[in-house]
């Protein structure tokens, strides 16, 4: 990076089954493991703040490009789902899977997925990912 516009810090403790929070105090979560992998599933857990993170940021990333002039503007109603799953590895240890569903309506379809192309070279979340995560991008322009 040339210059960083903006730091945070958010500290957890008792992993999976405890708290995290912001350094300033403006957000903070009880954490739990989900059922499905055997905790009590009362609280979040990361892969939802993941998600939760992912598609706003996905959503302001395509705002952004939209903003530009070289593409299609996002539509007031367009909107970013992340699902994102977590499982065991093939070598060891557990990875995760993201499906970004991305609503644009009322686009042409040819300039929602050149608008979705280009935001995902912009934002942020999509960098730290690339190669790491399996990331799928599905686009709809219907109302």
């Amino acid at each position: 990076m040339t210059k960083i516009l903006y730091t945070t810090r958010a500290t957890a403790t008792g992993g999976r089954d405890g708290r995290a929070r912001t350094d300033d105090g403006t957000f903070e979560v009880a954490l739990a493991t989900p059922k499905e992998m055997g905790g009590n599933g009362q609280g979040n857990n990361p892969e939802q703040l993941f998600a939760a993170g992912y598609a706003a940021c996905f959503l302001s990333a395509m705002k952004f490009v939209g903003s530009q002039g070289k593409h299609a503007k996002v539509p007031a109603d367009a909107s970013v789902s992340a699902t994102v799953g977590i499982g065991p590895r093939a070598d060891k240890g557990f990875g995760l899977a993201v499906t970004l569903d991305i609503a644009l309506p009322g686009l042409d379809a040819a300039d929602a997925e050149a608008l979705v192309a280009e935001a995902d070279t912009v934002c942020p979340y999509s960098h730290a990912v690339r190669g790491n995560i399996e990331v799928r991008l599905a686009v709809t322009t219907k109302a």
